[in-house]
């Protein structure tokens, strides 16, 4: 039971009748027992009510005892202080997905469990996956503000944290003997233990940079309504990107919090937009990862056109060449009447959630990672050439070529790499084989410029992503790590690239003993599934299992 607090920073002069005088004055809970020592006290009350009761009243308050500002939170050993904190002077109106998504920023949450109290403020028992996530958790929370509420955050004791000869416990998940009594419902109602919790999945915007003052208001107060009629947290990123026309906005809330949020900073907007005679469209801007984006626009654009003309607007997407290693980001932006651009809010981060929601249940992964693209930048810097093979529409041969072979000689220029055309195989075949040589940082450049030009000379819809097969060779020695046992490991490759991979058998090594492995997909698909592969076929020791946790799932 957490009764026990530790008072600190204590003046020489400090009685043990002056800490019972301070509570005293206070009007706070009498202490049962005060040990005394040089410079600090451990003071212990009859329940852990109490103590909180304290906590509440003198942690952060700049309390004096004989002229000193004295420290004080509860008293955990350093070596049970590991998973466990608790956090207090919690707003009583916060929604509880506000708070699990706040949570969520730091780690896994195993549990959280409310904690019965007479203060007007809420107060969480949460157990986080890892000692490590635990500590990032006090550091960040630790007096984060909340409209005019300031987090107190604290270890509480984490039993488990304990060598097993010194503290019996019960098996993992379990509850010990020591456990503080009967366990209140947590956040979604379930009581104690390990629950299943809402994915938090923010509503990112982008809103122009002239009106974030308007947006925040006078003193916060524009913002603080905002977020107190649709209990959300709401972070303007003013600092990011200094001088950048435009700013992100995260919304934290449940997926009627966000809309309601977003519906309201658009009509500042406005609002603003109106009294400054500003004669420029206002759209909204979503941002969204770009492995959410394939799926938002469905096969042949059919999920993003029938959100159009559900919704009345008209929907744009930034390309994805524009996204970068530190962004990783697409901006969708929608045009229509205030009321019809909510609709198509709500219609859009519906889609994102969703794909977002099933890549966490089928893969178990966290917001996706930079790891592939870092696998591609290790690769860059290696100096060997690389022949890739990359069929195109037969129709588009000659956009590609351009007037006397003016546009492939600029790409491959551009790129740093040889491009050149294979001959037709048949008269009506409708690929045909685009043949690039050079390092990977000139493979990336150049598929990626191939990808744009098919993309901008209308070869695939507008609503549309562009899909290539692309040939890469790889050591005959690592195919059969490709493919894995019983087509294991190349399957989980699929899942987590949503690339289709074939590695075809019986293949006849090449005089440099390399066979060719079979990629289909979007670019950003593809890149990541061969630079997987190449990352995979170089180091036999590597384990896909390995790579699970960390490949983003791109579309």
């Amino acid at each position: 039971i957490m009764n026990k607090l530790y008072v600190g920073n204590l003046s020489p002069s400090v009685t043990v009748e002056d800490l019972k005088e301070l509570f005293e004055k206070r009007k706070l809970p009498v202490a049962e027992q005060v040990f005394l020592k040089s410079g600090y006290a451990f003071v212990d009350f009859s329940d852990q009510n109490s103590a909180i009761q304290v906590l509440d009243a003198l942690d952060g308050k700049c309390e004096t005892v004989h002229g000193q500002v004295i420290v004080i939170d509860y008293s955990v050993p350093k070596n049970l202080r590991s998973r466990k904190i608790q956090i207090r002077n919690i707003p009583p109106h916060l929604q509880w997905e506000v708070l699990d998504g706040l949570l969520a920023q730091y780690g896994t949450v195993e549990n959280v469990e409310q904690v019965n109290t007479d203060t007007e403020t809420a107060v969480v028992n949460v157990t986080y996956s890892t000692k490590e996530e635990a500590k990032e958790a006090i550091e960040k929370l630790s007096e984060h503000q909340f409209e005019d509420y300031c987090f107190k955050v604290s270890y509480i004791m984490d039993l488990d944290a304990a060598p097993a000869a010194q503290t019996p416990r019960s098996r993992r998940g379990g509850r010990s003997s020591r456990d503080q009594g009967t366990p209140q419902p947590g956040p979604s109602g379930c009581y104690g233990g390990l629950r299943s919790r809402p994915q938090d999945f923010p509503l990112r915007m982008l809103v122009p940079t002239q009106f974030v003052g308007a947006i925040i208001g006078k003193e916060g107060l524009t913002i603080k309504n905002v977020t107190k009629q649709t209990q959300s947290k709401v972070d303007i990123h003013r600092k990011e990107n200094a001088g950048a026309a435009e700013k992100p906005i995260s919304i934290h809330s449940t997926p009627e919090g966000c809309s309601a949020a977003c519906r309201m900073i658009l009509e500042i907007m406005h609002k603003e937009a109106n009294e400054t005679k500003t004669t420029e469209d206002i759209p909204l801007k979503i941002l969204a990862h770009n492995c959410l984006v394939g799926r938002l626009i469905g096969k042949e654009g059919r999920n993003l056109k029938k959100i159009e003309e559900d919704t009345g607007t008209r929907i744009t997407i930034s390309s994805f060449l524009d996204i970068t290693i530190c962004n990783q980001e697409r901006t969708i932006v929608v045009k229509g009447s205030l009321d019809n651009c909510c609709r198509a809010e709500k219609e859009v981060t519906k889609k994102l959630r969703e794909a977002y929601e099933n890549d966490v249940a089928a893969n178990n992964v966290s917001p996706p990672s930079v790891l592939p693209l870092l696998l591609l930048l290790l690769r860059v810097s290696a100096p060997e050439q690389e022949v890739v093979y990359l069929f195109i529409p037969t129709q588009a041969v000659g956009a590609l070529i351009g007037k006397k072979g003016q546009h492939i000689k600029q790409l491959a220029h551009i790129a740093a790499a040889s491009i050149k055309i294979a001959p037709a195989e048949g008269p009506d075949m409708p690929t045909r084989k685009v043949i690039i040589t050079g390092t990977a940082e000139a493979q990336f450049k150049a598929q990626g410029q191939i990808y744009r030009k098919l993309k901008e000379d209308n070869f695939f819809s507008p609503k549309e992503e562009v899909k290539l097969e692309t040939h890469i060779k790889v050591p005959s020695s690592a195919a059969g790590r490709v493919i894995g046992k019983g087509g294991k490991t190349v399957t989980e490759l699929q899942n987590l690239t949503s690339a289709e991979v074939i590695v075809p058998r019986d293949q006849t090594p090449d005089e440099n003993d390399e066979v060719f492995v079979k990629i289909s997909g979007h670019f950003f698909a593809s890149q990541v599934c061969a630079n997987t592969i190449h990352h995979y076929g170089k180091y036999p020791e590597a384990k896909m299992s390995k790579l699970k946790t960390n490949v983003s799932v791109y579309q």
